[in-house]
């Protein structure tokens, strides 16, 4: 019950102070490329209940490929790039905090098509409360993308080292998350955002 309503004080806070930058972004994208401003992909929530994650496009419409993104990947934008690297394309996400679909802190939402391999015991646990905005995997997967390219194969990497690490470093989370914790770890985020 505090998680929560320490998630929407925050998100709603978050909402409320971003609006002006959260509009201008919306512009820009709009400028940028032709297409939508947001992209919204279906992920599996609390209990593998599907939802609808929202962040701001930073690919070409015609994004159809691989469901992760490898190095400096063409269908990106011009505008994408910065989003990116900076991680603003996250912001549209407080929105998903606010709804209730997602929290703060918490494990990485994932495709219906990946979470489907976890582990049935790793699955339980970290799919037991709502994927976050960020948590300790994010930070230390920030440069995945990087990390992918360098792969023979990037999705055989993604499935078989980066996810398995990823599903040990969130379910971890989840058996150990406090609020204080939670705190730390937007701190770190916060901390980590430069392009």
């Amino acid at each position: 019950m505090a998680k929560r309503a320490f998630d929407l004080l925050l998100s709603a806070l978050g909402l409320l102070l971003l609006a002006p930058v959260l509009l201008l972004i919306a512009l820009w994208v709009k400028l940028d490329s032709p297409g939508p401003v947001f992209f919204r992909q279906e992920r599996v929530g609390r209990f593998g209940r599907p939802f609808f994650i929202h962040k701001f496009r930073t690919m070409r419409v015609d994004n159809a490929g691989l469901q992760i993104t490898v190095g400096v990947d063409p269908r990106i934008t011009r505008a994408g790039r910065v989003l990116r690297a900076a991680k603003l394309d996250e912001l549209p996400q407080l929105w998903d905090v606010l709804r209730g679909a997602m929290s703060l802190v918490g494990p990485r939402p994932e495709v219906p098509r990946y979470v489907a391999l976890y582990p049935p015991k790793l699955r339980e646990i970290v799919l037991s409360v709502r994927p976050g905005i960020t948590d300790p995997a994010s930070l230390s997967f920030r440069n995945e993308s990087e990390l992918l390219a360098a792969a023979a194969d990037p999705e055989r990497e993604y499935v078989e080292v980066v996810m398995p690490t990823k599903l040990r470093l969130a379910a971890a989370y989840v058996r150990r998350a406090t609020l204080r914790s939670d705190l730390r770890v937007i701190l770190a985020t916060l901390g980590a955002l430069r392009p």
